[in-house]
């Protein structure tokens, strides 16, 4: 009996070891950063910046932190090809006024050199928001339609 109990236990435990050790993209979630510390790094690093407004009372932005933010590709793609950025639109007006947020929640992406590329707004699903990344991500906005870029994909 004991020997049959050695492979097990021994399965087991690499099984844990690996389980405990292996980095996984996703999970921490999401590298949120301040938008001072997040422009910054988008420039040095030149990784394009993913901007997201949000107020605590907003239930679509909730929304989005429940299903769209915890969603492990969403995750993954944008801790590797972007830096993120979450700002409370209340608590740091002028930084929503610099980008027009009327409503809630909006998206912004700007480009490694720290232009403004487009806005997004209200709620997006975790599918739509990776066509979007990755739309952005590979500059297919400078010279192609979203609704070309779809057909591509």
């Amino acid at each position: 009996m004991k020997m049959k109990l050695k492979p097990v236990i021994f399965i087991f435990v690499v099984f844990f070891c690996l389980w405990a050790w292996i980095p996984s993209a996703f999970s921490n979630g999401i590298k949120w950063h301040s938008y001072k510390d997040g422009v910054t790094r988008g420039k040095y690093e030149q990784k394009n910046v993913f901007l997201n407004f949000y107020a605590d009372w907003c239930g679509f932005c909730k929304k989005m932190d429940k299903e769209t933010f915890k969603d492990p590709a969403v995750i993954a793609f944008l801790n590797e090809n972007f830096i993120s950025v979450k700002v409370n639109s209340e608590k740091e007006r002028k930084i929503a006024r610099e980008y027009y947020v009327t409503g809630l929640p909006v998206s912004w992406f700007i480009a490694k050199n720290g232009e403004k590329i487009s806005s997004l707004p209200g709620y997006v699903s975790p599918g739509a928001l990776m066509n979007i990344l990755k739309y952005i991500q590979t500059d297919s906005y400078k010279d192609m339609t979203f609704k070309d870029f779809l057909k591509t994909m």
